[in-house]
Formats: C-alpha cells, sequence, structure tokens
C-alpha cells in the first residue's frame, strides 16, 4: 500500500523518517511518498486533508482532529526546546513597547506563534514568513524582533543577535510539561490496524537512526545543505529523544495541554468525545 507522507526537510525528520523512505527496515508492505515542505506548508496540507500521514505543529492540531490522529512515534516534544524571542536592538523585555514592537513569526497557525502569543498577548503587530528568513528581516530592521526556531537557535549570536526571552521557558513555567513543537497524525479514516502499523514503522525507522547514528544519512545532509555537520547534529539531539520514539503518558498530557490552550487562544471549543491518540494509556 503507497501512502503520502508530509515532513519537513529539517534534520530532525529526515533522521527519522530516512530509513522506512529508504529501503533500510522492515516496513511490512507500505511505501511511503514523500513531500518535504516547511512546516507551515505542511499545516495548509493537513488542514486541506491532503496527506495520509503527515508532520505538523501541535498549535494547529485543535483544527485537525475531525480529520487526523495523533500517532506515538516521530515527535519533537520535550524542554530546553522552545522557539526563541530575538532582537538586534532590544536586550531585555522591559524595552519592549508593544504597541509599537513589529515581529516576525514562522507562520501563523504553528506552535511558535501559539506560544508567543500566550507569552505576550498585546502584540499585535505580526508578520508571518517562512522560518528561515526570519533571522535576516530581523538583522536588516526590517522588523524589530522576531521569533526563530529549528536550526536558527544555534546560529542567532554569532549573527548579532539578542535573546529577548525562551518561549518555551515561559510555557514550562507555565504549566511544568515538557514543549510539544510538533507531532505526526495520520488519516482517522484508517482503522486501528493500519494506524498502528504506520506507528511501528516509524519507530523502527527512529531506532535503526539511533542505532546508526555514527555517520548521518546522506537524506538528512542533502536536505541541510547550509548547515555544517555540528549544527546538524545539535539539532538532532535537541528535537529527537525519548518522546520521539513514544509520546507516553507525559507527552500525551502535554499536547493536551498545549491543544487546550490553542482552542482557548482562538476562542474555540476543546474537542470531546474523539480520541486524539493512536493510544490513550
Amino acid at each position: 500500500m503507497k501512502l503520502s507522507l508530509g515532513i519537513s526537510p529539517c534534520p530532525n525528520d529526515t533522521y527519522i523518517f530516512d530509513a522506512m523512505l529508504h529501503g533500510k527496515i522492515d516496513t511490512e508492505g507500505l511505501e511511503f511518498t514523500p513531500r518535504l515542505e516547511d512546516v507551515e506548508t505542511l499545516n495548509h496540507l493537513a488542514i486541506e486533508g491532503s496527506l495520509d500521514i503527515t508532520k505538523v505543529s501541535y498549535g494547529v492540531v485543535f483544527q485537525l482532529i475531525s480529520q487526523y490522529m495523533i500517532l506515538e512515534a516521530g515527535s519533537a516534544l520535550g524542554k530546553g526546546v522552545g522557539p526563541l524571542f530575538v532582537s538586534k536592538n532590544i536586550g531585555d523585555e522591559k524595552e519592549i513597547d508593544p504597541s509599537k514592537i513589529s515581529v516576525a513569526l514562522p507562520g501563523i497557525n504553528t506552535t511558535a506563534h501559539l506560544l508567543f502569543s500566550l507569552a505576550y498577548p498585546e502584540i499585535k503587530n505580526k508578520t508571518f514568513v517562512p522560518f528561515h528568513v526570519i533571522e535576516d528581516m530581523v538583522l536588516s530592521g526590517e522588523v524589530d524582533a522576531g521569533v526563530i526556531i529549528h536550526e536558527n537557535r544555534f546560529t542567532y549570536k554569532q549573527k548579532g543577535l539578542n535573546k529577548i526571552s525562551d518561549l518555551g521557558d515561559v510555557w514550562e513555567k507555565r504549566t511544568g510539561a515538557p514543549i510539544p513543537l510538533g507531532g505526526i497524525l495520520v488519516r482517522r479514516s484508517f482503522d486501528l490496524e493500519m494506524a498502528t502499523k504506520i506507528n511501528r514503522v516509524i519507530n523502527r525507522s527512529l531506532a535503526f537512526a539511533n542505532e546508526n547514528a555514527h555517520a548521518l544519512p546522506s537524506f538528512v545532509t542533502e536536505n541541510a545543505q547550509e548547515m555544517g555537520e555540528d549544527v546538524m547534529r545539535n539539532h538532532i539531539g535537541l528535537y529527537v529523544n525519548e518522546f520521539s520514539l513514544a509520546l507516553g503518558k507525559e507527552g500525551r498530557l502535554a499536547v493536551l495541554e498545549l491543544i487546550k490552550a490553542s482552542a482557548a487562544l482562538n476562542q474555540k471549543a476543546t474537542p470531546e468525545g474523539v480520541n486524539l491518540f493512536l493510544r490513550d494509556n
């Protein structure tokens, strides 16, 4: 059976999914047609229902529950992994004028935007752009500040930017929970046996990657051409962890907390009467 699979070209995703896409493990008869896009594009594709399996921002999941279920494997979730609020000329929150500051963010549906809105609800002058252009927009003065994600958290200092705050710290202090950044969804129309098989294959793919982590696959390096290997490995080390193998009870509770926060911020009811996760125990 051939299934469409949406992932980002970032090292954490290409690392997790390499083995199952390139014949390195038993996929139990499943074939996958990958589509590599930035996470905000994946969010929109999921809203459209275009993909069988896809990475999405957890901040948008409340909109997708009627179409998709959250898998256990493949998530980016943890502590100390949150987006960073940075600026060239602002060094401290006390210097911010909420009515004047302009901020670039990586997509309206991203978890980064959700965490920013929870931390700074009074800031309204926002521009939504692909994540990889935000540093340059801040450096050029096109915006006063930006929210950076992915590998940019390893490069912003050397480019001359200051960290105003860590949005993950704000979330962790508020909830005590790890930060759910992105997860893997599967069509709700698939039966439990199929969804469980897909989850098992993703878990097996990541286990293979971890067992062979001494050499990064070409799928990782070719899709991260502007990064040095040290940045790629730091990226993988930060975003791929035990929660990527299985959300577990702690991970599911954190995701549920974020879904509730996202729904409340958007003045929507939290989904009820439907199982959000592949597993609920």
